[in-house]
C-alpha cells in the first residue's frame, strides 16, 4: 500500500514530517479513539470481522480521521482509496467510482476515503449513494463540521456516524513519548513547558507533533521553560467557526451558564469566544436576550446593565469595553432567575393568533368624536389612581372571553414584590 507521500508523488527519501514519520502502522496504535477502536468499539468490531460498512468520521483536526481509514482498510483486506473533496470534482469521483466497480467485478472490495467530505455540494453527495448501495464502495467520510448540517439526509442514513475525540492529556503524552524515542531524545522543556506545549496543541495530535519536531529542530541543549519556550512556539489560535457549529455551541454553553447561576463558567465561556474572534456585539445581543428570557421581573435591573454593557462596548472597544460584557454576564449569572414573562408572552402571543379580530371592551376603547361618545366608548370607565385603593378591578379583555392567566411570578427576587401584589389584586377584582 502507498504511503501518503508517495500518493503525493514523493519520493522516499524526500524529508517527512514528524507527524507522517510517527504515523501509526496498525489501529491499536491510534491514540485517544478506544471507545471506537477497541476490541468493544465499532470499528474496532468491523475490524476484527473483516466486513465494513460505510460511515462517516467527525471529529476535529489532528484526531486521527485519515490514519484510521487508511488502517481500516488494512485491517480488513480492502483496497484503499483517497479523495479530497477540496480538491477533486465530478471526473475524479466518476473516476473512483470506475475502478472501484472493476475491482468489484474481480472480487476485490474498495475503501473510498473522502476527506473534508463536507465540501461537496449535495448535488455531489447524491452521486455516492447507488455506489454505496451496491456495495461498490465502502464509503469512509471525514469530516470536522457537524453532519447533521453538512450532509444528505439520504447519505446519512445509509452512514454510521463515529465522533472522534479531541485527544485528551494522556493521548497527548503519550505521542510525546513516541515522538522522543523515535528521535532518541528528550524535548529540550521542563515540566511546565511540556504541559504549556500540549495545552497550546488543545487535542490535535498531529499539531503536537509539530510543535515537537521544532523545538527537536532548534535544540541547543538549553532546557526551556514555557516562557522561553513561548518565544520560540508560535500561540495557536483556539479552534473557533464564526458561522458554523462551534460558535452555536459555545453561545448556548455561555446562555445555559448564566442561566444554570454559574457566574465561573459564564466568564469562561465569554473569554473562549472573545478569545476564538467572536464580535463581541453579537455577545452583548445574546446577553439582552438573556436578561429578559431567563431573568426577567426577577431582576428588572439585568436588562438594564446589558444595554448599559453594550453602549459601553460600543464606546470603548476592544479589550477595555469586554469588561463591561463580563461585568454583565457575572450579574445576570448571580442574578435570581425567572421566566414568568417569557413564558406569559409565549401564551398571549398564542391566544391572540385564536381570539382574532376581537375588540376592546367599550368602556376601555377611546372616545375622541361625539359619534364614538353615544356608541358607548369610554362609558363607565374608571381612573385606577382615583379609587381609594388604587385598583378598579375593571375587565380589560375583549367582551365574552373567558379571563386568562398568562403571568405567574415565581416569587423569586423582585418578582416575590410583584406576586404579592397580583395576589392582592385579584382578590380585589374577585369582590362581589
Amino acid at each position: 500500500m502507498n504511503d501518503l507521500f508517495e500518493a503525493a508523488g514523493l519520493a522516499p527519501e524526500a524529508p517527512r514530517p514528524l507527524a507522517d514519520r510517527l504515523r501509526p502502522k496498525s489501529l491499536v496504535e491510534v491514540v485517544g479513539q478506544d471507545h471506537l477502536l477497541g476490541p468493544e468499539g465499532p470499528i474496532g468490531r468491523m475490524a476484527s470481522a473483516r466486513r465494513l460498512s460505510s460511515m462517516i468520521l467527525w471529529g476535529p483536526p489532528g484526531t486521527g480521521k485519515t490514519t484510521i481509514a487508511r488502517l481500516l482498510a488494512k485491517a480488513a483486506g480492502y483496497e484503499f482509496q483517497q479523495l479530497s473533496a477540496v480538491f477533486s470534482g465530478v471526473a475524479d469521483l466518476r473516476k473512483a467510482f470506475d475502478a472501484a466497480t472493476a475491482r468489484r467485478s474481480a472480487g476485490q472490495a474498495t475503501l473510498l476515503f473522502v476527506d473534508e467530505i463536507h465540501r461537496f455540494n449535495r448535488a455531489q453527495q447524491d452521486g455516492f449513494l447507488p455506489f454505496v448501495e451496491s456495495g461498490a464502495v465502502t464509503l469512509v467520510g471525514a469530516t470536522t463540521e457537524n453532519p447533521s448540517f453538512e450532509l444528505n439526509g439520504a447519505l446519512l442514513s445509509r452512514c454510521q456516524v463515529y465522533v472522534l475525540r479531541r485527544l485528551d492529556a494522556a493521548a497527548l503524552c503519550n505521542l510525546l513519548a513516541r515522538a522522543e524515542s523515535y528521535e532518541g531524545k528528550l524535548l529540550p522543556v521542563d515540566a511546565a513547558a511540556r504541559d504549556a506545549m500540549m495545552a497550546m496543541a488543545d487535542g490535535d495530535g498531529r499539531y503536537l507533533l509539530s510543535l515537537a519536531e521544532t523545538l527537536f529542530n532548534i535544540a541547543s541543549g538549553e532546557t526551556l521553560d514555557p516562557v522561553a519556550m513561548g518565544q520560540v512556539l508560535q500561540k495557536r489560535s483556539p479552534a473557533y467557526d464564526k458561522d458554523r457549529e462551534e460558535h452555536y455551541n459555545l453561545i448556548s454553553a455561555l446562555h445555559k451558564s448564566v442561566r444554570g447561576s454559574d457566574p465561573d463558567a459564564a466568564l469562561y465561556w465569554l473569554a473562549r469566544m472573545l478569545e476564538g474572534g467572536e464580535d463581541p456585539l453579537f455577545i452583548a445581543r445574546r446577553l439582552v436576550r438573556m436578561a429578559s428570557e431567563d431573568i426577567g421581573a426577577a431582576d428588572p435591573l439585568s436588562l438594564l446593565i446589558t444595554t448599559a454593557a453594550k453602549d459601553a462596548y460600543d464606546f470603548l472597544g476592544s479589550p477595555e469595553g469586554e469588561l463591561a460584557l463580563a461585568q454583565a454576564c457575572v450579574h445576570m449569572a448571580a442574578a435570581p432567575k425567572s421566566n414568568a414573562v417569557y413564558k406569559a408572552f409565549g401564551a398571549a402571543r398564542a391566544m391572540a393568533k385564536q381570539t382574532g379580530s376581537l375588540g376592546p371592551p367599550n368602556h376601555i376603547r377611546n372616545a375622541p368624536t361625539r359619534l364614538m361618545k353615544d356608541l358607548g366608548y369610554g362609558k363607565g370607565y374608571r381612573y385606577d389612581p382615583d379609587t381609594e385603593e388604587g385598583f378598579s378591578g375593571q375587565n380589560y379583555f375583549p367582551d365574552g372571553l373567558d379571563r386568562p392567566v398568562f403571568y405567574a411570578p415565581k416569587g423569586d427576587g423582585a418578582e416575590a414584590r410583584v406576586k404579592e401584589r397580583l395576589q392582592r389584586w385579584a382578590g380585589l377584582r374577585d369582590r362581589p
